[in-house]
């Protein structure tokens, strides 16, 4: 027992960094509840382990008297002065008291004192290791599975990823390599401490383009906004202070090196990479490109982008199952509803005055005569120069003289054009 404890103890001190002082205070303090059973209430109970060789004792604090009346708090003279010679009547002496089947216990209690130890330190490493690692990205092996948790080993601790942290297009499976977010360190009483991973989170992407992108980490871009749908699509809005960098064209990176090396960790999710614009307008038009609209409105109090577009453009506007406008909302954090742009109709009686307000400005004659040449069917100076002065005075019913000056009139019009 005594070479296997100390051969485990620095075992465990060299392969897992535990200081094997620690765990010796825990084993004697396990052995002493253990042989207080056995050996009883004596005075002042402890155990001792040798830090060299490993045995171990169990010593008693006990008071040297004439006559021994408490066997478990006393003990004769005559004993004493064997041990010591030099012993006193009432001093404290310490006196093992170590039985004769403790090998035994030791043993057994030994094990679980360390085994017990072992994983409060372990859980007290990942704690203080991680606890202010939250919002890093760590790399780590899948291990196994716990219902549809995914259990991820980092090396010296086990992560846990749950069900809504994983991307729903995403396979996993037992010895692959993953790279995830750390979302949380949760250090419950029970259970001791926790490491939370995503792979489904937007700071993931966040992360990603952090160590992608210099400029992004050295604060030359900023990111202002994300919007994900994890496994399809994910919207980033970036802005830079100087106006001499392209925060678009820094993410993207030479030949899209940069964003393609995020898209292939994020298993081909598409990215939109935004220009960031503090007006709300221009920033749903970057966000939802490359629809083009019609007209753009702001509805202030309720926060809300009413968009119209073409029937042409709607689909592309709206995206997949919504998920553009979805994703554009998510960004700017407005409301964004887009709708269909409906021609009006234009009636024959506001035809008609158009066409009037025209022939009589373009020929300076005045509305009455323009009514009648529109309603005889002359709608414009080319209809008047090809007819002959005949067919304008019986349809219009001018005279030939007004005939003969509205013609030329039309027919000098069109020549200048």
């Amino acid at each position: 027992m005594n070479s296997e404890l100390i051969t485990g103890l620095n075992y465990l001190e060299k392969e897992k960094g535990i200081d094997r002082e620690v765990l010796i205070e825990a084993i004697e303090s396990a052995l002493l509840s253990a042989s207080k059973k056995s050996i009883g209430p004596a005075r002042e109970l402890r155990i001792d382990i040798d830090r060299k060789t490993g045995d171990i004792k169990a010593m008693a604090k006990l008071i040297v008297v004439e006559r021994v009346k408490n066997p478990n708090g006393e003990i004769a003279l005559g004993s004493a002065k064997r041990i010591n010679p030099a012993a006193e009547l009432g001093q404290e002496m310490d006196i093992e008291v170590t039985p004769a089947d403790f090998g035994r216990i030791a043993s057994q209690t030994a094990k679980q004192a360390m085994m017990q130890r072992i994983r409060q330190i372990e859980k007290e490493m990942i704690y203080t290791e991680f606890k202010d690692r939250t919002g890093d990205i760590v790399s780590g092996t899948v291990r196994r599975f716990e219902r549809s948790d995914v259990l991820v080993d980092l090396g010296k601790f086990e992560a846990v990823m749950p069900q809504n942290e994983r991307v729903p297009t995403e396979d996993y499976n037992i010895g692959d390599r993953i790279r995830a977010y750390v979302v949380a360190v949760e250090n419950h009483s029970v259970r001791g401490p926790e490491i939370i991973l995503s792979r489904s989170h937007p700071n993931f992407v966040r992360r990603l383009f952090e160590l992608e992108v210099s400029e992004i980490n050295d604060k030359t871009i900023e990111i202002k906004a994300i919007a994900r749908e994890a496994g399809f699509r994910t919207k980033i809005a970036v802005y830079s202070k100087d106006e001499k960098i392209d925060p678009v064209g820094a993410c993207i990176g030479i030949r899209g090196a940069r964003v393609k090396n995020i898209v292939r960790e994020l298993n081909n999710e598409k990215i939109d990479i935004i220009r960031y614009s503090s007006n709300t307008k221009e920033f749903v038009a970057e966000a939802l490109k490359p629809a083009k609209f019609k007209s753009i409105e702001l509805q202030e109090k309720e926060k809300r982008v009413l968009i119209r577009v073409d029937e042409t453009q709607l689909s592309l506007a709206i995206g997949k199952r919504g998920q553009n406008a979805r994703l554009t909302s998510k960004l700017v954090g407005w409301q964004i509803d887009i709708e269909k742009e409906i021609p009006l109709k234009v009636s024959f009686e506001q035809q008609v005055a158009h066409a009037v307000e025209l022939l009589s400005g373009s020929l300076k004659i005045n509305t009455e005569m323009a009514q009648a040449l529109v309603k005889a069917g002359f709608r414009g100076a080319e209809d008047l120069a090809s007819a002959e002065e005949s067919d304008i005075v019986e349809n219009a019913g001018l005279s030939e003289e007004d005939a003969k000056t509205i013609r030329a009139q039309a027919l000098a019009l069109v020549q200048t054009k």
